[in-house]
């Protein structure tokens, strides 16, 4: 039976594919791979000697799925005051594990399908304050910074919360400091409850917070995340960017927490919404990189978040103009804050290819590379429901949870005046996809850090991705091909060291659809790499195609097309592959240039949210609202180093 309709009949059982060994998903979504046996596997003596395995026992690796970026009514200023005011941290673990819940809206809510982990990262400025006024928190009843506080809660909704915050300040001066008592109070609440709900093997609670750096209103947010429990994690309270917005602060935080035995990093988020300062070639302080900034920023920043709901962060088409998929979700219109607008010389600090491209120059000429990240997705939702499928997207905000005419409302409300992005322009994603050989905070924390993760726009699709220099075509048809490219090669975020007489790098990838969504329509390389005069170039290739399809004599392919009847708010997998699995090996390589190898898989076209709203409220499409979405998938890079 051939591969395609082996993998076609599995998933229409309901089944989840691994590469020959299929067994049913446990619970928890987390999906199990098969050992090969003994006979399955060469000789030790007959195999080429093993470069940087990542584990002791790595074919036994299961797939996890997860969200690293939810707020709660926690985050005081953008999730209580827009309205999330039922979900706290609890309600956000138990949604996630598959528990039904009420939301803000007043709809019982719950997930088709749980998620393996989820850090809950309320914003650490102010953590909890706004909830706690509210509840009459004796330990700050009565005090200035209660009444303070409270009259900007009572004001936001009539005058905005820039305003509320300004009247109060001109009437009373500086709001008051809140006392350390209470920010531990809050914290050890905090990890307390993600410690209560962290159950080892079956759900992970991941232990982190946002810290909100915003200067002028460009968006330089890190969420940390823990590998520790609660006991640990709280010896420290979170950093407050409002303290000191420079990243570099924040690395230095994190070094002080781990010198007292613990294990943290940093995830840092739209990169788009940044107006040229994430990946800018100067630091805050306006100084030029230099190598032991690229040796901190390595050290603390190893994964990238590259898609959330607020755009994604892949590549810009002015950056990348011979991507035709390049324009995907994207925002660049202006800063976080709507501040200020953004500038095209400010795209290329923006995004993560151009970053990674970026990062290849840094390390010819400092030695370390600063920009060398896995990549993931997550949500940045602020309702406590993390949810990601195109067909139950609760939003980012309270007003943007599903109601008749949501998609015509501004994003935030009145969180903020003269924003101008709209709910219809929000993205239903994104996913973080973790492999590892279990479902622990440790051993999540630890793919993280060897970045074998990946990222999703919101569907569960399955990738693999390992590079070498000594596999076959036929090597991707083998029982145990995950074992073999261990053994034999590197994984999704490795290293490929130079070998003296290898013609080129050859690569296995592997993609199957989402048993809930849609087959695939292809499997792209994107390939970064530097000259010898140190400019840095891309290219993007096709290495597997569904139905058939042919590369043109000219390169170009025929469209998959599409089976979506946006009147239904339906599609049909009668086009595209539900697997797709290959070989490939640069026809371009050049033994002296430091390049990168990501994987980007695409779906076929399904209904976007704002097409499924539409048909569940009766409601029309104003004409440019997008009726479609091609949800895909971004593998952490492979570097060669010369």
């Amino acid at each position: 039976m051939s591969r395609k309709k082996r993998a076609a009949m599995l998933i229409g059982l309901g089944l989840s594919a691994v590469a020959g060994a299929w067994l049913a998903a446990p619970a928890l979504g987390g999906s199990v791979e098969a050992a090969a046996s003994p006979s399955e596997t060469m000789p030790t003596a007959a195999r080429p000697q093993p470069y940087s395995p990542p584990l002791r026992a790595p074919a036994e690796n299961n797939l996890y799925w997860g969200d690293t970026h939810l707020h709660t009514a926690n985050s005081t200023v953008d999730a209580f005051v827009q309205g999330t005011r039922l979900v706290g941290p609890a309600e956000a673990y138990r949604f996630a594990m598959g528990e039904e819940i009420t939301a803000d809206n007043g709809v019982r809510a719950k997930l088709r399908r749980p998620l393996d982990f989820l850090a809950v990262t309320d914003h650490s400025e102010n953590i909890g304050l706004f909830p706690r006024i509210a509840a009459g928190d004796p330990m700050i009843a009565g005090t200035p910074l209660a009444e303070r506080y409270g009259e900007v809660l009572d004001l936001v909704g009539k005058v905005g919360l820039r305003n509320a915050f300004m009247t109060v300040m001109r009437k009373h001066g500086s709001l008051p400091d809140v006392p350390e008592e209470f920010s531990r109070s809050v914290w050890d609440e905090i990890t307390r409850t993600a410690d209560q709900y962290n159950r080892p093997g079956h759900f992970t609670a991941l232990i982190g917070y946002e810290w909100t750096s915003m200067i002028n209103g460009d968006n330089l947010h890190r969420v940390v995340l823990y590998r520790d429990g609660g006991a640990r994690a709280s010896k420290m309270l979170p950093l407050d960017a409002m303290k000191d917005s420079d990243p570099e602060t924040l690395w230095a935080g994190l070094a002080r927490y781990e010198e007292g035995g613990g294990k943290v990093l940093a995830i840092a988020h739209n990169g788009n919404l940044s107006n040229g300062r994430m990946f800018a070639p100067k630091r805050v302080n306006g100084q030029p990189l230099d190598r032991k900034y690229a040796e901190i920023r390595a050290r603390w920043e190893p994964v990238y978040e590259v898609t959330q709901v607020k755009g994604d962060g892949e590549t810009h088409p002015s950056l990348s103009p011979k991507d035709e998929f390049a324009d995907f979700e994207t925002w660049d219109r202006a800063n976080v804050a709507n501040t200020a607008l953004n500038e095209p010389w400010m795209l290329r600090y923006e995004y993560a290819r151009q970053a990674l491209r970026d990062g290849l120059g840094f390390e010819r000429s400092l030695g370390v590379n600063p920009f060398k990240f896995g990549m993931i997705g997550s949500t940045d939702i602020h309702t406590g429901l993390s949810t990601t499928a195109e067909d139950n997207f609760f939003g980012k905000f309270r007003g943007s949870s599903p109601e008749p005419g949501r998609f015509m409302r501004k994003m935030a409300g009145e969180f903020e005046e003269g924003q101008s992005e709209m709910n219809w322009e929000l993205g239903a994603s994104g996913l973080a996809a973790v492999w590892a050989p279990e479902n622990t905070r440790e051993a999540i924390f630890d793919a993280f850090r060897r970045r074998e993760v990946y990222a999703t726009s919101g569907s569960r699709i399955r990738l693999r991705f390992f590079g070498g220099w000594n596999f076959e075509r036929d090597d991707i048809e083998r029982a145990d091909y995950a074992r073999y490219g261990y053994s034999h090669g590197v994984p999704m975020g490795g290293d490929m060291p130079r070998r003296e007489g290898a013609k080129s790098p050859s690569f296995l990838v592997h993609a199957a659809r989402d048993p809930d969504s849609a087959n695939l329509d292809r499997v792209q390389v994107v390939k970064g790499w530097l000259d010898s005069a140190g400019k840095s170039h891309e290219r993007v290739y096709n290495v597997a195609l569904a139905d058939g399809r042919p590369i043109g004599p000219d390169g170009a392919i025929k469209p998959i097309g599409s089976s979506v009847d946006v009147s239904a708010a339906s599609y049909r997998n009668s086009i595209g592959d539900p697997e797709l699995a290959t070989w490939w090996s640069d026809p371009d390589f050049d033994a002296a240039q430091p390049s990168f190898y990501y994987v980007r898989v695409l779906e076929i076209p399904t209904p976007r949210w704002t097409t499924h709203d539409s048909v569940w409220f009766r409601a029309p499409l104003p004409s440019d609202v997008p009726r479609t979405v091609q949800d895909r998938a971004y593998s952490s890079p492979i570097w060669y180093r010369p």
